[in-house]
């Protein structure tokens, strides 16, 4: 926090809540039961792709939305 305040770095915390890892980042749905053991993510919507990346894509599009 205090590098991103020395640099002029807006710094944006999504709730830990968010359900980055189980939101779909084609068509939004959320996977509840999606396991942590579960490392591919798989939608309905024929989406699959490495769990952690899809948390990355989804924080990037959630830090994107309050961005000045």
């Amino acid at each position: 926090e205090y590098k991103c305040n020395d640099n002029g770095i807006q710094l944006i915390v999504a709730d830990r809540f968010y359900p980055s890892s189980k939101l779909c980042n084609c068509c939004g749905r959320i996977k509840k039961d999606l396991k942590l053991s579960d490392r591919t993510y798989r939608c309905d919507c024929g989406n699959v792709i490495d769990r952690d990346f899809q948390a990355s894509l989804n924080l990037k599009a959630y830090g994107e939305q309050f961005a000045s």
